[in-house]
């Protein structure tokens, strides 16, 4: 079953717009947390991106957390 969240929000002069509260915690999407912009045909896509601490369980065993900041860093960068 697929659950869509339709919100209208307002873009300001400066190309600013709200994520509404209950996409917010929806998505678990905090102050200060990335997110990845993207287009598709006419669409925006926002995709969050969770940070090391977020993480850093999961990649215990599977990653270099030093080596996986460095490159999230670059990446940051590049945008």
């Amino acid at each position: 079953m697929v659950t869509h969240m339709r919100n209208i929000v307002k873009v300001t002069r400066r190309g600013q717009t709200t994520i509404p509260t209950n996409i917010r915690k929806k998505l678990n999407i905090k102050e200060g947390d990335y997110l990845l912009v993207e287009t598709d045909g006419n669409r925006i896509i926002f995709t969050p991106i969770f940070n090391l601490e977020q993480l850093s369980g999961f990649l215990a065993d599977k990653a270099d957390v030093e080596a996986v900041k460095k490159e999230i860093e670059e990446l940051r960068r590049e945008y």
